[in-house]
């Protein structure tokens, strides 16, 4: 009886009072005892209610409902289906959803509705999927700044082949802790290519200039991601990059002149076509046998050949795993490759010396850089004390319990 006289009234109120009073309904609906005949004849108002000509009755309504797992649910599909401030209240909490629900929601919602959706906690990989394969850039780079969201790997690579260029998107990619190896080098590049284009076309660096400098730092990230022992990520790095052209001998070198040797074993396994096994027992022989041939079988340039045999050589003799500064290029390994290759002559030696001096530059500038943060850091320690001496007494305290 109360519910009829609410739809009796609400003939006559205002947008305002009909809205609060479908608030109030809706509140009762799910909180309070009603017998089960006023439970449906309430169930039944506010169904009607979402046809009310007013939207702050229905946002009324989808405030209430949303996150209530004993909301109607005819009414919340109705809900979805109304504009996009009231469907997106729904969407991104209502628990009646179901997945189906969700992907079909995702498929013909615009750009508030497909951002509610990837908000969902614990979102599952279905539509996940979906919202890659469909959705906006926005809604992209929601998805992929939600920690919670069971995104599969081809889902991600979608999303980096619809949006890509989206610099707000490969910043949410870079910072998913599940992102894979093999993607994460896919995107560094493109920021690399975006970088060197943007540069390029302002008139800071030349073309030649500018596609060093990215082919370079995409390099290092590469060299970077691949590092590590069994359970490196360098061989779906390496596809990676071969399938963008990107896998080059200078990379190779750059690799083992790093004491990171991972990529450059998996990409002599790729370019070489031989097992895995066999190509790590000839890169680790300390006597070099076979490995010219294994140089030659991955079809690589004889110029480059003797900086490869020094540096994998001087690797064998520190111990091929053993694992480098975590700095990039490292330096005492390169001193040893530039000794082993100036006797050469010709234009190639030219070219490779080239190369290794270039390489050694910038490996000087990591050290410079390295040094001045320490000595940085020293006088601001200095300062501090200074300032105040108790303060050492405490750190030293400190590292004692610490020991301790």
């Amino acid at each position: 009886m109360i519910v009829r006289r609410f739809l009796l009234w609400a003939r006559t109120a205002n947008a305002e009072e009909r809205a609060s009073g479908a608030a109030a309904l809706a509140g009762a609906y799910l909180r309070s005892g009603m017998a089960e005949e006023d439970r449906a004849e309430a169930e039944t108002a506010l169904i009607s209610l979402i046809d009310d000509p007013s939207p702050r009755v229905r946002r009324a309504i989808a405030e209430e409902m949303a996150s209530s797992p004993r909301a109607p649910r005819n009414l919340v599909l109705g809900l979805i289906a109304d504009q996009s401030d009231v469907a997106a209240l729904v969407l991104a909490h209502s628990p009646v959803l179901s997945e189906a629900d969700l992907v079909d929601a995702a498929a013909i919602g615009d750009m508030l509705a497909q951002k509610a959706i990837a908000l969902r906690p614990q979102l599952s990989a279905g539509v996940c999927a979906a919202l890659a394969e469909v959705g906006c850039e926005e809604a992209l780079v929601t998805l992929a700044g939600n920690r919670t969201a069971d995104i599969p790997d081809f889902s991600l690579e979608r999303m980096v082949e619809r949006a890509g260029d989206c610099g707000p998107l490969r910043e949410a990619l870079l910072a998913r802790a599940d992102l894979p190896a093999g993607l994460r080098q896919a995107i560094v590049a493109r920021v690399s290519d975006a970088l060197a284009s943007f540069v390029t076309g302002c008139g800071w660096l030349t073309p030649e200039r500018s596609a060093r400098l990215a082919r370079e730092s995409t390099e290092r990230v590469a060299v970077a991601l691949a590092a590590g022992g069994e359970d490196s990520d360098a061989p779906a790095i390496v596809e990676v990059l071969r399938a963008h052209g990107r896998l080059t001998p200078g990379l190779m070198l750059r690799s083992l002149l790093s004491g990171e040797p991972a990529l450059a074993e998996a990409a002599f396994v790729a370019l070489s076509g031989l097992p895995t096994g066999r190509v790590g027992a000839l890169l680790r022989d300390r006597r070099g046998a076979g490995l010219k041939a294994l140089y030659r079988k991955a079809g690589l340039p004889d110029s480059l050949q003797p900086a490869f045999t020094a540096a994998i050589m001087a690797l064998n003799a520190r111990g091929f795993d053993a694992g480098g500064s975590g700095r990039g290029i490292d330096r005492p390994l390169l001193r040893e490759v530039l000794i082993a290759c100036e006797a050469l002559d010709g234009s190639e030696a030219h070219a490779l010396m080239g190369l290794l001096r270039r390489m050694d530059a910038e490996a000087a500038r990591e050290e410079a850089r390295a040094m001045a943060d320490s000595l940085a850091d020293d006088a601001a320690f200095a300062y501090l004390v200074e300032a105040d001496p108790a303060l050492l007494v405490e750190l030293e305290i400190g590292d004692i319990r610490q020991a301790a």
